[in-house]
């Protein structure tokens, strides 16, 4: 964990924040007295879903009445 004056940080707040790894902690002090605390998060593995990404992934075929079967007592 490493500590940083509020000036300091004030000065170079962006350059702070994306060069903190995850589960990083940066405190910021002032007068020597801890005041806050920044903490690098984990970047999510997936990005947001896009509007169209699954078209042609799922394949419907016309004859398949004999798989509804199965789902018979399920159905209106």
């Amino acid at each position: 964990m490493g500590t940083i004056t509020l000036q300091e940080a004030q000065a170079q707040l962006p350059d702070l924040i994306h060069n903190l790894k995850p589960g990083e902690e940066l405190v910021i002090t002032e007068n020597e007295r801890p005041l806050a605390k920044l903490v690098g998060q984990v970047r999510p593995l997936c990005s947001h879903r896009q509007k169209g990404s699954a078209k042609g992934k799922l394949i419907i075929h016309v004859e398949d009445d004999k798989y509804l079967e199965f789902f018979k007592e399920y159905m209106p």
